[in-house]
């Protein structure tokens, strides 16, 4: 199974990283804009909550359903079930400098015609994406840490 681990360091408080990693006003913030991101039933994130992930490209819009599979302040897995099967991580590790926050995605694509064109096409676009991501998310970490400070 591929892993793609990314990881940032913040200067904000582990509590703002988890925040902005389990609340979904604040994640809409910073995914990727053309990622949609529901509840299904009430948003927690709590284990065995649920939500999608729907990726806004016209006709197709694949979906990823997920589950909550870890909880704990400044940890939370997301498992996916889709177009391909997986596990996202997030773990937030506090040290001198604030938070370092690491995101690990680990995933099978078991339609042997995906997996060519994600290895070919999208492997690259993913990466890249998920350190835009992250990039994304330490500004609204900060900036959420100096509302906190203010």
């Amino acid at each position: 199974m591929p892993i793609f681990e990314q990881s940032i360091q913040i200067k904000a408080s582990a509590t703002a990283v988890d925040k902005c990693i389990t609340e979904l006003d604040l994640m809409q913030r910073w995914l990727n804009p053309i990622l949609k991101c529901e509840p299904i039933g009430t948003w927690t994130t709590s284990i065995g909550s649920k939500s999608k992930f729907t990726i806004q490209i016209p006709v197709i819009k694949p979906t990823l359903k997920n589950v909550v599979i870890a909880r704990e302040p400044g940890l939370i897995v997301w498992k996916f079930d889709g177009f391909f099967q997986g596990k996202d991580r997030w773990e937030c590790e506090p040290n001198e400098r604030g938070t370092r926050l690491i995101n690990q995605f680990e995933f099978n694509i078991p339609n042997r015609t995906i997996a060519w064109g994600f290895d070919r096409f999208a492997a690259k676009w993913t990466k890249a994406d998920m350190e835009a991501q992250l990039r994304r998310l330490k500004r609204v970490a900060e900036e959420l840490h100096q509302s906190f400070a203010d």
